[in-house]
Protein backbone atom coordinates (compact mmCIF):
# COMPACT_ATOMS: atom_id res chain seq x y z
CA UNK A 1 0.00 0.00 0.00
CA UNK A 2 2.75 2.09 0.86
CA UNK A 3 4.98 1.90 -2.64
CA UNK A 4 1.40 2.30 -4.04
CA UNK A 5 0.90 5.38 -2.99
CA UNK A 6 4.37 6.93 -3.36
CA UNK A 7 4.94 5.33 -6.85
CA UNK A 8 1.10 7.22 -7.60
CA UNK A 9 2.17 10.73 -5.94
CA UNK A 10 5.72 10.57 -7.38
CA UNK A 11 3.92 9.90 -10.66
CA UNK A 12 1.69 12.93 -10.79
CA UNK A 13 5.21 14.84 -9.35
CA UNK A 14 6.99 13.74 -12.57
CA UNK A 15 3.82 14.78 -14.86
CA UNK A 16 3.43 17.92 -13.41
CA UNK A 17 7.48 19.02 -13.53
CA UNK A 18 7.35 17.98 -16.81
CA UNK A 19 3.99 19.70 -18.01
CA UNK A 20 4.71 23.10 -16.43
CA UNK A 21 9.10 22.82 -16.54
CA UNK A 22 9.28 22.45 -20.23
CA UNK A 23 7.10 25.20 -21.12
CA UNK A 24 8.92 27.19 -18.19
CA UNK A 25 11.83 26.00 -19.79
CA UNK A 26 10.83 27.22 -23.19
CA UNK A 27 9.38 30.25 -22.16
CA UNK A 28 12.72 31.52 -20.54
CA UNK A 29 14.85 30.54 -23.29
CA UNK A 30 12.39 33.00 -25.70
CA UNK A 31 12.52 35.89 -23.11
CA UNK A 32 16.10 36.14 -22.94
CA UNK A 33 16.55 36.05 -26.55
CA UNK A 34 13.19 38.54 -26.82
CA UNK A 35 14.52 40.92 -23.79
CA UNK A 36 17.85 41.06 -26.04
CA UNK A 37 16.38 41.75 -28.94
CA UNK A 38 14.45 44.39 -27.52
CA UNK A 39 17.01 45.94 -26.42
CA UNK A 40 19.03 46.01 -29.14
CA UNK A 41 16.52 47.43 -31.16
CA UNK A 42 15.73 50.51 -28.81
CA UNK A 43 19.49 50.96 -28.90
CA UNK A 44 19.18 51.16 -32.88
CA UNK A 45 15.88 53.50 -32.62
CA UNK A 46 18.48 56.16 -30.69
CA UNK A 47 20.99 56.02 -32.85
CA UNK A 48 18.36 56.97 -35.99
CA UNK A 49 16.82 59.41 -34.40
CA UNK A 50 20.61 60.81 -33.14
CA UNK A 51 21.45 60.75 -36.91
CA UNK A 52 18.18 61.92 -38.22
CA UNK A 53 19.11 64.78 -36.41
CA UNK A 54 22.73 65.38 -37.53
CA UNK A 55 21.22 65.09 -41.07
CA UNK A 56 18.54 67.65 -41.05
CA UNK A 57 21.18 70.37 -39.07
CA UNK A 58 22.76 69.58 -42.66
CA UNK A 59 26.04 68.01 -40.81
CA UNK A 60 27.98 64.79 -42.14
CA UNK A 61 27.34 61.38 -40.22
CA UNK A 62 29.17 61.17 -37.22
CA UNK A 63 29.05 57.71 -35.27
CA UNK A 64 31.39 58.84 -32.87
CA UNK A 65 28.47 60.38 -31.39
CA UNK A 66 26.75 57.41 -31.20
CA UNK A 67 29.01 55.11 -30.37
CA UNK A 68 27.71 55.07 -26.67
CA UNK A 69 24.60 53.50 -27.70
CA UNK A 70 26.26 50.64 -29.67
CA UNK A 71 26.58 47.52 -27.15
CA UNK A 72 30.52 46.09 -26.40
CA UNK A 73 31.27 43.74 -29.18
CA UNK A 74 28.37 44.70 -31.66
CA UNK A 75 28.92 46.54 -35.40
CA UNK A 76 27.07 49.45 -36.41
CA UNK A 77 26.11 49.40 -40.02
CA UNK A 78 24.63 52.85 -40.97
CA UNK A 79 22.92 52.84 -44.61
CA UNK A 80 21.99 55.66 -46.81
CA UNK A 81 21.59 56.94 -50.17
CA UNK A 82 25.00 58.40 -50.51
CA UNK A 83 27.06 56.43 -48.48
CA UNK A 84 27.40 53.43 -45.93
CA UNK A 85 28.85 53.66 -42.67
CA UNK A 86 30.24 51.01 -40.05
CA UNK A 87 31.27 51.16 -36.63
CA UNK A 88 32.48 48.36 -34.41
CA UNK A 89 34.31 44.77 -34.86
CA UNK A 90 32.95 41.61 -36.88
CA UNK A 91 29.87 39.78 -34.39
CA UNK A 92 31.30 36.58 -35.58
CA UNK A 93 28.23 33.98 -37.15
CA UNK A 94 25.05 33.79 -36.53
CA UNK A 95 24.68 37.46 -35.32
CA UNK A 96 21.50 38.67 -33.26
CA UNK A 97 20.25 41.91 -35.66
CA UNK A 98 18.04 44.52 -35.39
CA UNK A 99 17.65 47.06 -38.29
CA UNK A 100 15.15 50.30 -37.92
CA UNK A 101 14.48 52.95 -40.44
CA UNK A 102 15.64 56.34 -40.48
CA UNK A 103 13.54 59.29 -42.06
CA UNK A 104 16.49 60.77 -43.78
CA UNK A 105 16.02 57.75 -46.14
CA UNK A 106 18.02 54.90 -44.32
CA UNK A 107 18.93 52.60 -42.11
CA UNK A 108 20.17 51.54 -38.91
CA UNK A 109 21.39 48.09 -37.88
CA UNK A 110 23.23 47.01 -35.24
CA UNK A 111 24.44 43.37 -35.16
CA UNK A 112 25.72 41.96 -31.50
CA UNK A 113 27.61 38.35 -30.91
CA UNK A 114 25.16 35.78 -30.04
CA UNK A 115 27.60 34.17 -27.42
CA UNK A 116 26.70 36.13 -24.36
CA UNK A 117 22.75 35.74 -25.09
CA UNK A 118 23.35 32.26 -24.98
CA UNK A 119 25.22 32.29 -22.31
CA UNK A 120 22.72 34.09 -20.51
CA UNK A 121 20.13 31.43 -21.83
CA UNK A 122 22.35 28.19 -20.61
CA UNK A 123 22.20 30.33 -17.09
CA UNK A 124 18.61 30.50 -17.40
CA UNK A 125 18.02 26.62 -18.21
CA UNK A 126 20.36 25.90 -15.17
CA UNK A 127 18.34 28.08 -13.05
CA UNK A 128 15.10 26.58 -14.17
CA UNK A 129 16.30 22.93 -14.21
CA UNK A 130 17.26 23.36 -10.62
CA UNK A 131 14.25 24.64 -9.66
CA UNK A 132 12.54 21.59 -11.28
CA UNK A 133 14.97 19.15 -9.59
CA UNK A 134 14.06 21.25 -6.28
CA UNK A 135 10.13 20.98 -6.62
CA UNK A 136 10.34 17.42 -7.68
CA UNK A 137 12.55 16.57 -4.61
CA UNK A 138 10.00 18.89 -2.55
CA UNK A 139 7.45 16.48 -4.07
CA UNK A 140 9.42 12.80 -3.24
CA UNK A 141 9.82 14.24 0.66
CA UNK A 142 5.95 15.11 0.58
CA UNK A 143 5.29 11.71 -1.17
CA UNK A 144 7.23 9.95 1.20
CA UNK A 145 6.11 11.65 4.29
CA UNK A 146 2.41 11.48 2.72
CA UNK A 147 3.13 7.45 1.89
CA UNK A 148 3.73 6.89 5.48
CA UNK A 149 0.65 9.04 7.41
CA UNK A 150 -1.60 7.14 5.30
CA UNK A 151 0.09 3.57 5.04
CA UNK A 152 1.14 2.78 8.88
CA UNK A 153 -2.38 4.15 9.89
CA UNK A 154 -3.95 1.28 6.82
CA UNK A 155 -1.42 -1.21 8.46
CA UNK A 156 -2.41 -0.77 11.76
CA UNK A 157 -6.21 -0.69 11.07
CA UNK A 158 -5.62 -3.92 8.69
CA UNK A 159 -3.72 -5.75 11.50
CA UNK A 160 -6.10 -4.83 14.17
CA UNK A 161 -8.39 -6.99 12.15
CA UNK A 162 -6.01 -9.71 11.49
CA UNK A 163 -6.06 -10.03 15.43
CA UNK A 164 -9.71 -9.58 15.81
CA UNK A 165 -10.34 -12.16 13.73
CA UNK A 166 -7.75 -14.37 15.59
CA UNK A 167 -9.88 -13.70 18.82
CA UNK A 168 -8.08 -11.03 20.18
CA UNK A 169 -10.99 -8.73 21.68
CA UNK A 170 -8.95 -6.13 23.22
CA UNK A 171 -10.01 -2.71 22.39
CA UNK A 172 -7.38 -0.45 20.45
CA UNK A 173 -6.97 2.99 21.66
CA UNK A 174 -4.47 4.30 19.05
CA UNK A 175 -6.29 7.00 16.37
CA UNK A 176 -4.72 8.21 13.76
CA UNK A 177 -6.31 11.76 12.90
CA UNK A 178 -7.92 10.55 9.45
CA UNK A 179 -11.42 10.45 10.13
CA UNK A 180 -12.47 7.52 7.84
CA UNK A 181 -9.88 5.43 9.73
CA UNK A 182 -11.18 6.52 13.11
CA UNK A 183 -14.52 5.50 12.23
CA UNK A 184 -13.54 2.14 11.15
CA UNK A 185 -11.08 1.79 13.95
CA UNK A 186 -13.86 2.43 16.14
CA UNK A 187 -16.08 -0.23 14.31
CA UNK A 188 -13.75 -2.59 14.91
CA UNK A 189 -13.42 -2.05 18.90
CA UNK A 190 -17.69 -2.00 18.62
CA UNK A 191 -17.49 -5.54 16.88
CA UNK A 192 -15.10 -6.53 19.36
CA UNK A 193 -16.69 -5.92 22.40
CA UNK A 194 -19.61 -7.71 20.79
CA UNK A 195 -17.63 -10.77 19.52
CA UNK A 196 -16.14 -11.07 23.18
CA UNK A 197 -19.72 -10.68 24.38
CA UNK A 198 -20.89 -13.17 21.75
CA UNK A 199 -18.40 -16.05 22.60
CA UNK A 200 -18.53 -15.40 25.92
CA UNK A 201 -22.18 -15.85 26.12
CA UNK A 202 -21.25 -19.11 23.71
CA UNK A 203 -18.67 -20.20 26.11
CA UNK A 204 -21.10 -20.41 29.08
CA UNK A 205 -24.26 -21.90 27.09
CA UNK A 206 -21.50 -24.49 26.18
CA UNK A 207 -20.54 -25.22 30.03
CA UNK A 208 -23.55 -25.04 30.88
CA UNK A 209 -24.86 -27.42 28.37
CA UNK A 210 -22.34 -29.85 29.60
CA UNK A 211 -22.99 -29.57 33.17
CA UNK A 212 -26.40 -30.61 32.66
CA UNK A 213 -25.54 -33.53 30.25
CA UNK A 214 -23.07 -34.76 32.60
CA UNK A 215 -25.14 -34.58 35.34
CA UNK A 216 -28.43 -36.43 33.55
CA UNK A 217 -26.27 -38.48 32.41
CA UNK A 218 -24.28 -39.40 35.36
CA UNK A 219 -28.16 -40.29 37.14
CA UNK A 220 -29.34 -42.28 34.21
CA UNK A 221 -25.81 -44.38 35.03
CA UNK A 222 -26.30 -45.01 38.56
CA UNK A 223 -30.08 -46.07 37.56
CA UNK A 224 -29.53 -48.18 34.59
CA UNK A 225 -26.67 -49.64 37.07
CA UNK A 226 -28.73 -50.37 39.42
CA UNK A 227 -31.40 -51.82 36.97
CA UNK A 228 -28.69 -54.06 35.69
CA UNK A 229 -28.05 -55.69 38.91
CA UNK A 230 -31.82 -57.14 39.12
CA UNK A 231 -33.03 -60.80 39.03
CA UNK A 232 -34.50 -60.44 35.98
CA UNK A 233 -32.26 -61.65 32.99
CA UNK A 234 -34.37 -59.69 30.56
CA UNK A 235 -34.45 -56.12 32.55
CA UNK A 236 -30.89 -56.80 33.29
CA UNK A 237 -30.22 -57.35 29.33
CA UNK A 238 -31.78 -54.38 28.55
CA UNK A 239 -29.99 -52.48 30.73
CA UNK A 240 -27.07 -53.66 30.33
CA UNK A 241 -27.87 -52.47 26.48
CA UNK A 242 -28.82 -49.18 27.83
CA UNK A 243 -26.10 -48.33 29.94
CA UNK A 244 -23.68 -49.22 26.89
CA UNK A 245 -25.42 -46.53 24.64
CA UNK A 246 -24.96 -44.14 27.65
CA UNK A 247 -21.44 -45.06 28.10
CA UNK A 248 -21.18 -43.84 23.99
CA UNK A 249 -23.23 -41.19 24.40
CA UNK A 250 -20.47 -39.91 26.98
CA UNK A 251 -17.87 -40.46 25.20
CA UNK A 252 -19.43 -38.77 22.42
CA UNK A 253 -19.90 -35.40 24.16
CA UNK A 254 -16.54 -35.72 26.13
CA UNK A 255 -15.23 -35.77 22.48
CA UNK A 256 -16.82 -32.67 21.24
CA UNK A 257 -16.18 -30.75 24.16
CA UNK A 258 -12.54 -31.66 23.51
CA UNK A 259 -12.97 -30.90 19.57
CA UNK A 260 -14.93 -27.61 20.88
CA UNK A 261 -11.63 -26.37 22.79
CA UNK A 262 -9.01 -27.68 20.05
CA UNK A 263 -11.02 -25.38 17.56
CA UNK A 264 -10.81 -22.49 20.02
CA UNK A 265 -6.79 -23.17 20.81
CA UNK A 266 -5.53 -23.55 16.84
CA UNK A 267 -3.82 -20.32 17.06
CA UNK A 268 -1.70 -21.49 20.11
CA UNK A 269 1.72 -22.18 19.73
CA UNK A 270 4.01 -24.10 22.20
CA UNK A 271 5.36 -21.11 24.37
CA UNK A 272 8.04 -20.73 26.73
CA UNK A 273 5.59 -19.29 29.94
CA UNK A 274 8.51 -18.67 31.79
CA UNK A 275 10.16 -16.20 29.43
CA UNK A 276 6.99 -14.12 28.65
CA UNK A 277 6.40 -13.92 32.26
CA UNK A 278 9.70 -12.69 33.12
CA UNK A 279 9.09 -10.07 30.25
CA UNK A 280 5.92 -9.23 31.71
CA UNK A 281 7.32 -8.81 35.28
CA UNK A 282 9.79 -6.74 33.71
CA UNK A 283 7.17 -4.12 32.63
CA UNK A 284 5.24 -4.33 35.36
CA UNK A 285 8.14 -3.29 38.34
CA UNK A 286 8.09 -0.05 37.36
CA UNK A 287 4.24 0.87 37.56
CA UNK A 288 4.25 -0.48 40.75
CA UNK A 289 7.22 0.67 42.36
CA UNK A 290 5.66 4.12 41.33
CA UNK A 291 2.90 3.34 44.17
CA UNK A 292 5.33 1.86 46.71
CA UNK A 293 4.60 -1.51 45.65
CA UNK A 294 6.91 -4.55 45.06
CA UNK A 295 6.78 -7.45 42.61
CA UNK A 296 7.20 -10.67 44.04
CA UNK A 297 8.55 -13.82 41.10
CA UNK A 298 8.11 -17.29 41.81
CA UNK A 299 8.37 -19.05 38.43
CA UNK A 300 9.69 -22.44 37.68
CA UNK A 301 11.94 -22.90 34.41
CA UNK A 302 11.31 -24.44 31.48
CA UNK A 303 7.90 -23.98 31.62
CA UNK A 304 5.87 -24.59 27.99
CA UNK A 305 2.49 -24.21 27.44
CA UNK A 306 0.45 -24.15 24.48
CA UNK A 307 -0.60 -20.17 23.97
CA UNK A 308 -1.08 -17.07 22.07
CA UNK A 309 2.36 -14.84 22.97
CA UNK A 310 0.16 -11.66 22.83
CA UNK A 311 -3.16 -12.95 24.42
CA UNK A 312 -1.59 -14.34 27.79
CA UNK A 313 0.38 -11.40 27.94
CA UNK A 314 -2.20 -9.36 27.98
CA UNK A 315 -4.03 -11.20 30.27
CA UNK A 316 -1.57 -11.42 32.83
CA UNK A 317 -0.81 -7.58 32.14
CA UNK A 318 -4.92 -7.27 32.97
CA UNK A 319 -4.55 -9.54 36.29
CA UNK A 320 -1.16 -7.55 37.41
CA UNK A 321 -3.56 -3.98 36.62
CA UNK A 322 -6.36 -5.42 38.62
CA UNK A 323 -3.95 -6.02 41.94
CA UNK A 324 -2.50 -2.56 41.12
CA UNK A 325 -5.79 -0.78 41.05
CA UNK A 326 -7.66 -2.49 43.76
CA UNK A 327 -5.07 -4.64 46.10
CA UNK A 328 -2.92 -3.68 48.71
CA UNK A 329 0.74 -4.97 49.77
CA UNK A 330 3.45 -6.90 47.35
CA UNK A 331 1.82 -7.90 44.54
CA UNK A 332 3.08 -11.97 43.52
CA UNK A 333 3.41 -13.97 40.18
CA UNK A 334 3.68 -16.92 40.48
CA UNK A 335 3.91 -19.93 37.51
CA UNK A 336 4.75 -23.74 37.99
CA UNK A 337 3.02 -27.34 36.57
CA UNK A 338 0.62 -28.48 38.08
CA UNK A 339 -2.07 -31.44 37.24
CA UNK A 340 -1.21 -31.61 33.74
CA UNK A 341 -0.75 -28.21 33.09
CA UNK A 342 0.86 -24.88 33.55
CA UNK A 343 -0.53 -23.14 36.44
CA UNK A 344 -0.15 -18.96 36.51
CA UNK A 345 -1.06 -17.61 39.90
CA UNK A 346 -1.43 -13.57 40.58
CA UNK A 347 -2.25 -12.60 43.76
CA UNK A 348 -2.10 -9.18 46.37
CA UNK A 349 -2.25 -8.97 50.44
CA UNK A 350 -5.27 -6.66 49.78
CA UNK A 351 -8.73 -6.96 51.34
CA UNK A 352 -9.98 -9.43 48.54
CA UNK A 353 -13.19 -9.32 46.40
CA UNK A 354 -16.27 -8.63 48.58
CA UNK A 355 -18.81 -11.74 49.00
CA UNK A 356 -20.99 -10.60 46.95
CA UNK A 357 -19.31 -9.30 43.74
CA UNK A 358 -17.46 -13.33 43.50
CA UNK A 359 -20.45 -14.83 41.55
CA UNK A 360 -20.06 -11.20 38.91
CA UNK A 361 -16.36 -10.66 39.14
CA UNK A 362 -15.94 -11.76 35.50
CA UNK A 363 -18.55 -10.53 34.07
CA UNK A 364 -18.79 -7.86 31.44
CA UNK A 365 -19.73 -4.17 32.38
CA UNK A 366 -19.71 -5.15 35.91
CA UNK A 367 -17.62 -3.50 38.76
CA UNK A 368 -17.43 -2.55 42.05
CA UNK A 369 -14.93 -0.01 42.01
CA UNK A 370 -16.27 2.25 39.73
CA UNK A 371 -13.43 1.03 36.49
CA UNK A 372 -15.12 -0.25 33.12
CA UNK A 373 -15.73 -3.69 34.35
CA UNK A 374 -14.09 -5.07 31.16
CA UNK A 375 -10.55 -6.31 32.07
CA UNK A 376 -11.12 -9.13 34.04
CA UNK A 377 -14.00 -10.24 31.32
CA UNK A 378 -11.33 -9.59 28.62
CA UNK A 379 -8.49 -11.74 29.82
CA UNK A 380 -11.20 -14.92 30.73
CA UNK A 381 -11.90 -14.21 26.50
CA UNK A 382 -8.23 -14.52 26.12
CA UNK A 383 -7.42 -17.08 27.87
CA UNK A 384 -10.14 -19.57 27.10
CA UNK A 385 -9.10 -18.37 23.31
CA UNK A 386 -6.15 -20.77 23.66
CA UNK A 387 -7.86 -23.28 25.80
CA UNK A 388 -7.16 -22.20 28.89
CA UNK A 389 -9.03 -21.38 32.33
CA UNK A 390 -8.91 -18.34 34.60
CA UNK A 391 -10.43 -18.71 37.54
CA UNK A 392 -10.85 -16.61 41.37
CA UNK A 393 -9.20 -19.58 43.66
CA UNK A 394 -9.69 -17.45 46.66
CA UNK A 395 -11.40 -14.33 47.51
CA UNK A 396 -9.61 -12.92 50.27
CA UNK A 397 -6.88 -11.81 49.77
CA UNK A 398 -7.74 -12.08 45.62
CA UNK A 399 -5.82 -14.79 44.01
CA UNK A 400 -6.56 -15.48 40.26
CA UNK A 401 -5.09 -18.93 38.59
CA UNK A 402 -4.47 -19.11 35.09
CA UNK A 403 -4.35 -22.86 33.86
CA UNK A 404 -2.91 -23.34 30.31
CA UNK A 405 -2.47 -27.03 28.59
CA UNK A 406 1.22 -28.25 28.57
CA UNK A 407 2.72 -28.40 25.03
CA UNK A 408 2.75 -31.76 23.44
CA UNK A 409 6.28 -33.94 23.50
CA UNK A 410 6.52 -32.77 19.10
CA UNK A 411 5.52 -29.02 20.11
CA UNK A 412 8.10 -28.99 22.26
CA UNK A 413 10.81 -30.35 20.22
CA UNK A 414 9.69 -27.98 17.46
CA UNK A 415 10.11 -25.33 19.45
CA UNK A 416 13.61 -26.27 21.72
CA UNK A 417 14.97 -27.43 17.84
CA UNK A 418 14.33 -25.61 14.23
CA UNK A 419 16.16 -27.05 11.45
CA UNK A 420 17.96 -25.03 9.33
CA UNK A 421 16.77 -23.98 6.27
CA UNK A 422 18.07 -26.12 2.86
CA UNK A 423 20.34 -23.77 0.55
CA UNK A 424 19.32 -23.39 -2.79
Amino acid sequence: MRRRILQATLLAVAVTTVVLGLPLGFSALKLVQDLTGADLSTRAQQIATLLDEQVANQRPIDLNAVRLAVPGGARLVVRTQAHDYVYGPDPGEDPLVQSVPMVQSGTVTIAAPSAPVRTQQLQVAGLVLMLVVLSAGTGMIVASVTARRLADPLRHVASRAARLGAGDFRPDPQRHEVPELDRVADALDASGAALSQLVQRERELVGDVSHQLRSRLTALHLRLEALAAVDDADVSEEAGAALEQAERLSAVLDDLLAAATAARARDAEPLDVTSLLNQVADEWREPLRNHGRTLRLKIGDELLARATPARLREAVGVLLDNALRHGEGPVTLTARHGGGTVLIEVSDAGSGVPDELVPHVFERGFSGHGSTGVGLALARALVEADGGRLELSQARPAMFEVFLPVARADDVLGLLWKPEPTPR
